[in-house]
């Protein structure tokens, strides 16, 4: 629910700090969490009260780097860039499950603590460097969505470091929602993350419950070849940018994509036991047509509707429109496992 409020806090502040202040708060209370394992710690609500504080702190970041993002890039070539640019989050995915791992053997307290202390780190980082928009450092887009230097002779008077480039004022939540085409590529989000997040967290478990070539495999071997889904996704995401780009027509690709990823979860459930190639052949497949559209609504649909000519010009609104798209979906993503567990048991 901390992605809604996000946004809309977003768009009124400086995305750099904004963003600052969102990955130091991460990185503390992930390390507040571990700190419980050396502090002996065994209270439930002590835990619950820090992942939902980590939780808030970390929903600040999807609506603000999308935003940015959209900032940098038209368009006319946004599907494709913004595609390989979410291939960072299964990335994510992969190295903190590695990490995580590597470290368990020293204790879990350390498989949160050090993660927490990089992702604070970053943020420093980020707040010495980031560049929040074009303006900021006296250049713009043009026509054709390429990045120049202002004419000749023309004032750059902008600080090094400013974070906003638009002095109207932001979109409110409600006006947000009357954006043409937000309220039903949240829908499509909400669908879209509870299946890719079934995925996500039952895929190991489903995998070392399931014989392949009538073998079952360890719980360690099921997670290995469970990120393979996540492969799929990069791959995914990368061409439905593309194909969005090329046709300049994102609602059918995505819908494309989604029509696609039911016979292929389908053919996965039915022929993914045969053998192991073909298990990840078909995992790869259904991971491409299920994050395909997720990453194509969370990235550069959002932005598009962020810009939409119905603002007449106003970028700030592209935080709280991520925002209410992407908050939709993690809703979709809470609920998805929830069914999952009920229908399995």
């Amino acid at each position: 629910m901390g992605m809604y409020f996000s946004g809309h806090v977003g768009d009124r502040m400086d995305f750099r700090i904004f963003l600052t202040i969102g990955m130091v708060g991460t990185g503390l209370f992930t390390s507040l969490f571990g700190v419980g394992y050396w502090a002996n710690i065994h209270f439930f609500h002590y835990y619950l009260i820090v992942q939902m504080l980590a939780g808030l702190f970390q929903s600040t970041g999807w609506p603000s780097v999308v935003a940015v993002i959209g900032n940098w890039f038209g368009k006319k070539k946004r599907g494709l860039v913004m595609g390989i640019w979410n291939a960072h989050t299964s990335l994510g995915n992969i190295t903190g499950s590695v990490v995580a791992s590597i470290l368990l053997k020293y204790g879990w307290g350390w498989s949160m603590v050090v993660p927490g202390l990089g992702i604070k780190f970053v943020g420093i980082v980020l707040f010495l460097f980031l560049l929040v928009s074009p303006d900021s450092v006296g250049v713009s887009l043009d026509d054709d969505d390429f990045v120049t230097p202002k004419k000749e002779g023309e004032e750059i008077t902008e600080p090094l470091l400013r974070g906003k480039s638009d002095d109207r004022d932001a979109v409110g939540f409600l006006e947000a929602w009357r954006i043409p085409g937000v309220a039903p590529f949240s829908l499509c989000l909400f669908f879209s993350k509870l299946v890719a997040y079934t995925f996500l967290y039952w895929l190991p478990f489903y995998i070392s419950h399931t014989a392949i070539e009538g073998r079952y495999l360890s719980n360690e071997e099921a997670g290995n070849l469970s990120t393979m889904f996540d492969v799929g996704g990069v791959i995914g995401g990368i061409l439905a940018g593309n194909i969005s780009d090329r046709l300049d027509a994102r609602a059918i690709t995505a819908a494309s994509f989604m029509y696609c990823a039911i016979p292929a979860v389908f053919f996965y459930r039915s022929y993914g036991h045969v053998s192991m190639t073909l298990n990840v052949i078909l995992m790869l497949i259904t991971g491409m047509f299920v994050n395909g559209p997720y990453a194509l609504i969370t990235t550069a649909v959002s932005a598009d509707l962020g810009t939409h000519t119905s603002l007449k010009g106003n970028l700030r609104a592209l935080a709280t429109v991520t925002a209410i798209i992407d908050g939709t979906g993690s809703i979709g993503a809470a609920i998805g496992p929830l069914l999952t567990g009920y229908i399995s048991a």
